[in-house]
């Protein structure tokens, strides 16, 4: 598909069209294509830099690293998780890094005290993640995700292309198993964050984040007990 119809047709009818063209395809190549042909200058990855963030970054560094990264600080990230996305930065090269968080007034409104995650954990995600990602990418036509079949949960049927609103979101590593990622961690040596080691496999923020017991999904520790698995970035929105 080229640029011009990539912006012309509405977002379910690019969607169809892009996953019948580019779905099967090495992620590699779908992230070239992406950011290179269909959508040049109108695509941002966002990243947590969690678990497995540094697979796309460094994808996305060796074919553009003027690639718009928006990092999503929450401000109750892990210290852990800010070193780890100073290292990988220095690393790859990466030269368009955003950081998006919610601004001082959405926070003494919405959650004075800072324990909103305790009472109402949609409405902090919404607060700290949904409000300010989709202020983020409001000049962008697409956005590239990290998620995975694997993950499971409303994940396990995930396309490469979906629409999201008016925008496409692109999710290059859907088909990929945990091997997958192990070996591109392996062969191209990228760091690690330094959680994985304390069995910590989907990194969120430190208030709502526990390690993975054995034989648990990858995102089990995620807001355990809440039956809550998504944050709400990912919620389908309407075009």
């Amino acid at each position: 598909m080229d640029a011009r119809a990539a912006t012309e047709m509405p977002a379910e009818s690019r969607a169809v069209r892009l996953e019948r063209a580019l779905g099967e395809g090495a992620a590699s190549t779908i992230l070239s294509c992406a950011i290179l042909d269909v959508f040049p200058g109108r695509i941002a990855l966002a990243s947590s830099f969690g678990a497995d963030s540094a697979v796309l970054l460094h994808m996305i560094a060796a074919i553009d690293p003027a690639t718009p990264v928006l990092f999503l600080d929450t401000g109750k990230l892990f210290a852990e998780t800010l070193a780890y996305r100073d290292t990988l930065l220095t690393r790859l090269g990466l030269r368009n890094v955003r950081r998006v968080s919610p601004t001082r007034r959405r926070l003494g409104e919405e959650d004075p005290t800072g324990y909103l995650h305790t009472v109402e954990p949609d409405a902090c995600c919404h607060l700290r993640k949904v409000e300010p990602l989709e202020k983020a990418l409001g000049r962008f036509d697409a956005w590239i995700t990290g998620r995975k079949r694997f993950q499971g949960a409303l994940r396990a049927e995930l396309a490469v292309f979906e629409a999201d609103g008016p925008r496409i979101k692109i999710n290059p590593l859907a088909a990929w198993s945990p091997a997958d990622i192990e070996a591109y961690f392996t062969a191209h040596d990228l760091p690690r964050h330094p959680l994985v080691a304390h069995g910590y496999l989907s990194i969120g923020c430190s208030t709502c984040t526990l390690p993975v017991k054995a034989g648990e999904e990858q995102r089990a520790g995620r807001w355990r007990g809440r039956g809550k698995t998504e944050c709400g970035i990912h919620m389908r929105k309407a075009g």
